[in-house]
């Protein structure tokens, strides 16, 4: 018997989110009194996750895994929990894992419990605290199935390191035919993905326009942030709609999120509510945004920004 948990990489290398779900499948086998077993697809160097509680990895070396296909991914994660006995299986909360959940669910007969921001409260019956309302409240879920699937909000629980080793395993699970053929897939490989920031830089259209991007960029570029924008931004093109943050775009759990010249409509603000701190620049005193703001700037963001991208270089330049 184990906890299994599912570590998800691109090109390789592991996201954030694979070590806070190994971290937080360590604390569930500390309830459970058992270990943790990692899957890994395709990833290049694992023998990391040993620091974040992990016992073993069943490494997966497939190249018709390379692009991500739910149900050949969920194939592969029962496989290996019947393989392992897991108890449990720990995913995170990107987009991958909320398509495989579900038919991971399916195929193990397990109880699915999303949105999940802390380690279990109690092992019998097992319950976890879960986001719900679009993280205006919280919710006590009881999962009773034999096995458990658990998908872990991301920047929630946290990254926890240990010290410890994990031992090796091949893993060949036989794969599903699929109907679908994916082309190509086009990426920004230049910049952080929002997924994976902690810090986000958010705009809407009191930029006035794409020409003025630029100084958004740059304090990125000085923060290490991601980029983002509200909806009504994408919709004119003046930004990617992989930018796009809210309850219809991408959902933001960063521990800072810097929105500007957003006004704050309630899709924009259920979708970042989940951020630790979140701050708004903004010439309206009324914007909504400043009611779900821990800080606030009432200004022009033409003069705003430029003035704190100068005194976060120099800050930076002083504290090199």
């Amino acid at each position: 018997m184990s906890v299994l948990v599912y570590t998800e990489s691109e090109k390789g290398k592991f996201k954030k989110t694979a070590l806070e779900v190994a971290s937080y499948a360590k604390a569930v086998a500390n309830l459970l009194g058992t270990t943790v077993t990692a899957v890994t697809i395709n990833a290049n160097e694992t023998s990391e996750l040993g620091n974040y509680g992990v016992d073993k990895v069943l490494k997966v070396s497939n190249s018709a895994l390379d692009t991500f296909n739910a149900k050949s991914y969920a194939a592969v994660l029962e496989q290996a929990a019947k393989n392992e006995g897991a108890e449990a299986v720990i995913v995170s909360s990107s987009a991958d894992s909320k398509y495989l959940a579900p038919l991971l669910a399916i195929g193990l007969e397990a109880g699915y419990a999303s949105n999940v921001v802390e380690a279990p409260s109690s092992a019998s019956p097992f319950t976890v605290k879960r986001t719900a309302f679009t993280n205006k409240a919280f919710n006590f879920t009881t999962i009773n199935t034999a096995i458990k699937i658990v998908g872990v909000s991301n920047n929630s629980f946290g990254i926890v390191e240990t010290s410890g080793s994990a031992s090796m395993e091949e893993f060949a699970p036989s794969l599903p035919s699929v109907g679908v053929h994916l082309e190509a897939v086009d990426k920004a490989s230049d910049k952080v993905t929002i997924a994976d920031a902690e810090i986000v830089v958010s705009a809407g259209r009191g930029l006035k326009g794409p020409e003025n991007w630029g100084m958004i960029e740059e304090l990125a570029d000085v923060l290490g942030a991601a980029t983002a924008c509200s909806k009504p931004v994408s919709d004119l093109g003046w930004r990617p709609h992989g930018e796009h943050v809210g309850q219809t775009g991408k959902p933001v759990a960063s521990n800072l999120y810097i929105a500007i010249g957003i006004s704050g409509a309630i899709q924009h603000l259920a979708g970042i509510n989940a951020s630790k701190v979140k701050v708004v620049v903004n010439t309206d005193p009324e914007a909504p945004f400043f009611k779900a703001a821990d800080y606030g700037v009432v200004g022009d963001a033409f003069e705003v920004v430029p003035q704190l991208i100068e005194k976060l270089k120099a800050f930076k330049a002083s504290n090199a």
